[in-house]
Formats: C-alpha cells, sequence, structure tokens
C-alpha cells in the first residue's frame, strides 16, 4: 500500500514549517492464512486494515502529534528481532528520512527488543499501541485517581523497559516520559525505586477505592441506582452523557476525549432518579495492565444496575468494535449477553439518510426481545425519550408498585412521595388523590407505615 502524506508539507524544511515534530505511522498487520492457529482474533480479523491505520493515526493526533504519512505494511510473518521484515524496515528508512521523521508509532506491541532494535535501525524514537495510549492517559488525566492509575500502568510498562529514563516521576506536567523532555536519552534501571514507587502508588489506589466504596455505600441509602455508559472511545458517550442529564462533560470527536469518571443525577421520565456514569473508551488491544489499573476508575459499570454500551452504529468496524468493548467487559466480570442489565445503544443514526435510517430501524424491531437495542442521536435527542422508558423499565425490576389515597390537603406527604418515589398515576376524587407510586424495597415499609398502601395487582 502507497503511504499517504497527511499535512502536504514533506518537502519543506523544519524551520520553514514551525512544527516540534514529525510522526510516521505505521500499520503491521499480519495477513491471516486459512487454517493458521496464529491468525488475528476477531477485533483484528473482521477488521479493515485502512480503518485500523485510521484509527492509529486518530490517536497519535489526540496528543497533537504531526502526522507526516501512515502506512499498513503487510505481515506474512513476525520476525522475533524487529516485528517487521529485513525488506519493509529498509524501505521504511526511506520514509523516515524523506519526511524528517523523529517518532514512528507502530501501531503493535512490541517487545523491548524489537522497539530498541527498530530505533537503533530508524534512528528515531519507537512508540507502540500500548506506549501511545498510555501517553495519551497520562495527557488526560486531571483527577488524583486517575493520575495514579495513569503512572502505575506506566511503572508496569516500563519496568521491563530499562532503556528509558524515569524523569517522569519528578514531572510536574505533561506525558509520562516516552515523548521527550530531560534525560529522555540518559538510562537509569534502578529497579528498587520503580518497585517502591508502585507500591506506593498501589496503596494510594486502594484509598482511593476505599474513598468510592463509601461514596457508593451513601449512594445505596438513599437509595440512588446506577446506570453506567460503556462504548469504544469516541462513540458519543459523553454526547449521550450531556444529553440526558444536561451536564457540560467535555464532549469532542476525537479518542479517549473522556478519561476521569463522571456521576450525574439522571431524572427518569415518572420523576425518579438515578446516577448516571460516564467512563473511559473501551479501544481494541486495550493493554491488559490498564484493565487491571483502571479496574477503580471501572467499578461504577461493575456495580451499575444498568450498563448502556453506546455504539457507533455509522462506523465501518461497527460490529469489530462491539466485540471489542464486549470482551473488556468479560474481564471485568460483567456478562456482555445480559439483557436484563445491558441495553444496546446505537448511536449516530443522524448520520445516515432516510433509506439508511428505515433499515436500521428496520434491524432494530427485529432483535429478539431479551437483546434489545434503541437507535438513537445523542446529538439531535432523536430516540432519548425511549431510551430513558428503557432504563426506567429495567430499574424498576426492583421497585414495588403501591396504590395511595391520600387527603388532597396532606402537601407534605405528597411531596414527600414525588421526591421518594416515581409517581406513576396520580388523580383527584372527591378530596383525595388516588395515586400508584413505585419505591424501591428499601423504601416499602416506610412508605405502607405512612399512607397505608397495599401492591398494585397491574
Amino acid at each position: 500500500m502507497e503511504p499517504r502524506n497527511f499535512d502536504g508539507a514533506a518537502d519543506r524544511p523544519r524551520s520553514a514549517r514551525g512544527d516540534t515534530g514529525r510522526v510516521l505511522v505505521i500499520g503491521p498487520y499480519k495477513r491471516a492464512r486459512r487454517g493458521d492457529p496464529d491468525a488475528p482474533t476477531i477485533s483484528h480479523g473482521t477488521r479493515n486494515p485502512d480503518a485500523r491505520l485510521e484509527e492509529a493515526v486518530g490517536l497519535a493526533r489526540a496528543i497533537d502529534l504531526t502526522v507526516a504519512e501512515a502506512v499498513v505494511a503487510p505481515l506474512s510473518e513476525i520476525r522475533p528481532a524487529t516485528y517487521l521484515g529485513k525488506g519493509k524496515v529498509e524501505e521504511m528508512i526511506g520514509l523516515i528520512k524523506a519526511n524528517d521523521v523523529d517518532l514512528v508509532v507502530m501501531d503493535c506491541a512490541l517487545s523491548p527488543v524489537q522497539q530498541r532494535n527498530l530505533e537503533k535501525e530508524w534512528n528515531a524514537k519507537v512508540l507502540d499501541r500500548t506506549g501511545l495510549i498510555l501517553e495519551i492517559f497520562g495527557r488526560r488525566a486531571k483527577t488524583r485517581e486517575g493520575t495514579l492509575q495513569v503512572e502505575l500502568a506506566h511503572l508496569n510498562y516500563q519496568r521491563s523497559r530499562l532503556v528509558r529514563s524515569w524523569t517522569h516521576l519528578e514531572r510536574q506536567r505533561g506525558g509520562f516520559g516516552f515523548m521527550g523532555g530531560p534525560g529522555e536519552t540518559q538510562i537509569e534501571a534502578d529497579r528498587r525505586m520503580i518497585g517502591e514507587r508502585i507500591t506506593r502508588i498501589e496503596n494510594e489506589i486502594k484509598k482511593v477505592q476505599a474513598t468510592r466504596r463509601l461514596h457508593r455505600a451513601g449512594r445505596q441509602r438513599v437509595p440512588y441506582r446506577v446506570v453506567a455508559l460503556v462504548g469504544y472511545t469516541n462513540a458519543g458517550k459523553s454526547t449521550l452523557f450531556n444529553r440526558l442529564t444536561r451536564a457540560d462533560v467535555q464532549a469532542a470527536d476525537m479518542l479517549f476525549a473522556t478519561l476521569d469518571p463522571t456521576l450525574r443525577a439522571l431524572t427518569l421520565p415518572h420523576g425518579g432518579k438515578a446516577m448516571l456514569s460516564d467512563t473511559v473508551g473501551f479501544i481494541s488491544d486495550l493493554p491488559t495492565m490498564l484493565v487491571a489499573a483502571f479496574r477503580a476508575t471501572l467499578e461504577e459499570v461493575i456495580e451499575a444496575d444498568v450498563i448502556l454500551h453506546v455504539r457507533d452504529i455509522s462506523h465501518e468496524d461497527a460490529e469489530a468494535q462491539q466485540h471489542d468493548v464486549e470482551n473488556v467487559l468479560r474481564q471485568l466480570g460483567i456478562d456482555p449477553d445480559s439483557g436484563q442489565r445491558i441495553l444496546e445503544v446505537w448511536n449516530k443514526i443522524d448520520r445516515f439518510d432516510e433509506e439508511g435510517r428505515a433499515n436500521l430501524m428496520n434491524i432494530a424491531a427485529r432483535r429478539p426481545a431479551e437483546r434489545p437495542c434503541f437507535p438513537v442521536s445523542a446529538e439531535t435527542g432523536e430516540g432519548i425519550d425511549a431510551l430513558l422508558t428503557a432504563i426506567e423499565d429495567r430499574l424498576a425490576t426492583t421497585r414495588v408498585t403501591l396504590e395511595l389515597s391520600i387527603d388532597a390537603s396532606d402537601g407534605a406527604g405528597i411531596s414527600w412521595l414525588h421526591r421518594n418515589a416515581e409517581v406513576l398515576d396520580k388523580n383527584l376524587l372527591d378530596g383525595r388523590f388516588a395515586m400508584t407510586v413505585r419505591v424501591d424495597e428499601t423504601k416499602r415499609d416506610i412508605t405502607i407505615a405512612k399512607f397505608g398502601a397495599v401492591p398494585s395487582t397491574h
């Protein structure tokens, strides 16, 4: 495949361009052979190489790197020393020199030996997919918890790569040592220092987890049900979060725009309340160390009563992205086939023309009742009411419906019900309100004691 130039400035000297560094993105994707036991898994095998390369370019641009060119490098086999074959390594030397490249991003997981050998061959820094994702996370983390989780994942990654420096431990801001900075080429192999730092961070994270448990316990006393958003990165989760909660969480057409977890109150159609959690986006080949390191961040998902799996249904690799998200959910101990707990949200239907949208709606309508999906546009609001109703219905499975008869003058009692229950129906008859309400099981006895309610037969 021919390399693609992304900025049209390869022929200009650096001083004229004014940029600080240029990047070559390489997609070293193995060709799948029939009967090959080492053929890529579904996250790779069903993906179009161009789409995979475009995602890698998006990752690089997510931390403001200037992508000079991107090229797919098909592989028949992975070489232990350099990952790529000798011919491909030499071919890339030409591209690196022609484009005045400082950094090469390899969209794969490299061993420390492969990374070091490629850097020697190319005379440029080399960053693999895991390192690039960690760098993005390092720049995006804003909260104390996020920063700790990123540093822990980074240290575990770097522990086997002692050709790098550890100056990031002293840095006040920015990334975590991949992209330059003072002492980048200096070799410091102080394993004891790394181990001690990992231990301190793990202890700090335990404190964070304890705090989050206290917060959850507080919500359970209220109690608030938790609805969590999950999905592939850039699927539109934050836009949907803002639409559902009228919040202003950062929503951008950018990979990993959201990193730190966010909680906001969600008002349901009949006045009930839940907590909606926006989480970090998943991605294919998400480093195992990140799944483990961000487990505290993802505890809201693990503990959630309802999980909304948000999909960018307009994306050409929507099906492969779905499998990637489901694989991460399994790693978290969540069954992605649990229709009672997981609702599939098909986002970005506004990107389809009339015929495409009609076809999409027909497919959604034919889905089995135990695996429903909800076509929506978080951007325009289309389909949101149906989604909210479905969320309310799922949460209602753990609630009790009661019939009440309340004196119309009992303003305090009626106010209490609106605050603590979902009012499904309310009719005035002979100076009394006939009300149908839905309450959490923990408030069933209190409600019956206050109003003499009886379970509804509906």
